[in-house]
């Protein structure tokens, strides 16, 4: 059994070598005080490697790093912030499934030979808690040859199967600050969000299990549903939302109807306002529980009536979902988008909807995010094969069983009507809609 150390981090980052491997966790669970003690070593190390996912503050390391001379940057999910980095060349993305990355830390990643968790503090039965980050954390402190935790009073305390680490499988303890955990902005819904959502809206029913991805056409489908009348609605999703959380709070969202964990609002992470925090804290309520129970098909659909709600970037006419990269430009993450899709697919009487706009504006020029074919190099997250609803401001059409010219007709049904005659015309010179079809 380990005997914890409080040692400082300026004492902490002194353990990393040149060479090393060092886990910074996810979201909230990323270090600050550590991040900048190991920033301020930059002139006495070479080749040190960060696993890190979705950053929420600016990482010392990379900002004193501009170069990337000695912090090499490897990332499970873009932030606007990691996007930005890897713009400049300082960031770099592993290709995941999510609810996958604890497997793959047990079985395929060498073990790394420091990982920095911010926790907590340690509460009545020696835990240090992830707060609302659970994600792969475990499988990371699994395998790490040294365990840090750095203490944050001002991290949510939240609930969950395993969401923390006992203190006698940690080596050193360090004294964070004591910051509210940051916060993600809710981009203010549009016109076309809202005409998106209310289509959406309209396909839940009392009782359905909802799974809410990141942006603001999902958190649309949250505004509308406040006012439809629908009822005892369940929540398993990935990420926790205001959006769940305004639901919840308006006693719309029940669990009552649930197969799985009844009455419990289910998620791997959480990330919006401190009104979240606030209502996720000590919540029991919620669960925050790790990645590989949350994300996987087939336990999404042993909950019945799942409702997975996505949005992608860009999408071809045979319903490819291209939401992670534009070129070879990366930009977010596969995330747990496919496995809720496979899952809400899979679960009896579920639901899978991918939403975008139909269009959006380069340099002044509106082009279509339905197109005959994607930029080269772009990455496809959803194949054809998984897609079901696919919903835009002009309809939702219904992509299951559905031939590839019959494909290529509703996908340009619900593209902006100033390019449907071009797509048809493209699909038609190209083989995906043939003579004398429709």
């Amino acid at each position: 059994m380990k005997s914890a150390s409080k040692i400082s981090a300026a004492e902490a980052a002194a353990l990393v070598k040149p060479g090393d491997w060092v886990e910074y966790g996810t979201s909230l669970c990323q270090p600050d005080v550590f991040d900048q003690a190991l920033a301020e070593r930059k002139a006495e190390l070479s080749n040190i490697n960060i696993r890190a996912c979705l950053t929420v503050r600016p990482r010392a390391v990379l900002e004193a790093d501009p170069q990337r001379e000695v912090f090499n940057w490897y990332n499970w999910h873009f932030s606007g912030y990691d996007r930005k980095k890897a713009d400049l060349g300082q960031a770099n993305y592993i290709p995941c499934n999510l609810g996958e990355i604890s497997d793959y830390y047990r079985r395929f990643i060498a073990p790394s030979e420091i990982a920095v968790i911010k926790v907590c503090p340690v509460d009545a039965n020696g835990f240090f808690n992830f707060s609302a980050a659970n994600l792969w954390h475990s499988a990371i402190l699994e395998r790490a040859k040294i365990v840090i935790v750095e203490v944050c009073e001002g991290l949510p305390y939240v609930h969950g199967v395993n969401n923390g680490v006992h203190i006698s499988q940690v080596d050193y303890i360090i004294q964070g600050d004591s910051r509210a955990a940051p916060e993600l902005p809710n981009p203010a819904a549009t016109d076309i969000d809202r005409t998106v959502a209310q289509l959406i809206a309209a396909e839940i029913e009392d009782g359905a299990c909802l799974q809410v991805g990141i942006g603001g056409m999902p958190n649309a489908v949250c505004s509308m549903l406040l006012h439809s009348g629908v009822r005892n609605l369940g929540v398993h999703t990935e990420m926790l939302t205001d959006g769940i959380i305004d639901l919840y709070q308006a006693g719309i969202i029940t669990g009552a109807a649930k197969q799985m964990d009844v009455g419990k609002i289910v998620c791997s992470f959480g990330l919006g306002s401190q009104a979240l925090y606030s209502a996720i804290n000590g919540n029991t309520d919620i669960l925050c529980n790790a990645v590989e129970t949350t994300n996987l098909p087939h336990t999404i659909m042993r909950n019945n009536n799942v409702v997975g709600i996505n949005n992608t970037t860009q999408m071809d006419l045979q319903g490819q979902a291209a939401s992670e990269a534009d070129g070879h430009r990366h930009i977010s993450g596969s995330g747990g988008q496919l496995q809720f899709m496979r899952g809400a697919y899979a679960s009896q009487g579920g639901k899978a909807f991918m939403c975008l706009a139909s269009t959006y504006e380069r340099k002044g020029v509106r082009k279509s995010r339905i197109v005959l074919d994607m930029p080269p190099g772009t990455i496809v997250t959803t194949p054809r094969s998984d897609m079901m609803y696919v919903v835009t401001e002009y309809g939702m059409v219904n992509l299951k069983g559905k031939s590839i010219p019959e494909r290529a007709k509703a996908m340009i049904s619900i593209a902006h009507p100033d390019f449907r005659e071009q797509l048809e015309r493209e699909a038609r010179e190209n083989g995906l809609i043939l003579k004398n079809q429709f």
